[in-house]
This record gives C-alpha cells, structure tokens and sequence, in this order.
C-alpha cells in the first residue's frame, strides 16, 4: 500500500492563511504555551513562528493566538477558543480529504512499479 498524502493551503490575499505547516504551529503552541517553545520544538527561528501567528491572526476573522507579555512569571502563548475550533475543522478536512483522495486512487498506485 502507498501513502497518499494531501496537502490544503488556503490562500488570502497574496499570503497563505493556513496549511499544514501553520497547523502544526498552533498543535505546538498549545502544546508548549509559548510560541518561543514551539519554534524550538520545530526547529524553526522564533521570528518565522511569531511572523506565522501573526498572518494567521490578520487572516482569520477573530485571534487564532493570543500572548501574554513575559515578566517576572514569563510569558506565553495559548491558542484562543476560535484557535481550537480553525485547528479542528481544518485538521478534519485534512483527514477526510486523503480518504477520500486514497479511495480514488486504486487504479493509478496499481500503475506504480511494486
């Protein structure tokens, strides 16, 4: 059997709204609370994943993140309510697309040389 795997970016404006990249972003955010400790955990620099967050929240009708200022507790970052539901709708149409796609594709993975 071979792995089919899509791939949906939604566009907006001349950027990307969201995809699967962005997705993982915000599963690590609300992971590690913090965008700093995402970065880290997807080896990416802080500055890409604040830059991220930031098309995501000016793409979106409402806050996908919110932040809260370091001090003397530090900061963080948490996913809002409407962060949650964007991340679940988007991850169900992710999965619902690659059954769909691999149900269809029977015909054309016999042509792949075994």
């Amino acid at each position: 059997m071979y792995p089919v795997k899509i791939k949906i970016q939604i566009q907006h404006g001349n950027g990307i709204a969201f995809g699967p990249g962005k997705a993982q972003l915000l599963q690590a955010i609300s992971g590690h609370g913090s965008i700093s400790g995402a970065a880290k955990s997807m080896n990416m620099s802080y500055k890409r994943a604040w830059d991220l967050v930031m098309v995501m929240n000016a793409s979106f009708k409402e806050p996908l993140v919110t932040t809260v200022i370091g001090g003397s507790h530090g900061g963080g970052a948490t996913l809002t309510s409407f962060g949650h539901h964007v991340l679940k709708e988007y991850l169900s149409i992710q999965a619902k697309s690659e059954q769909y796609v691999f149900s269809e594709m029977h015909d054309f993975l016999d042509l792949l040389a075994r």
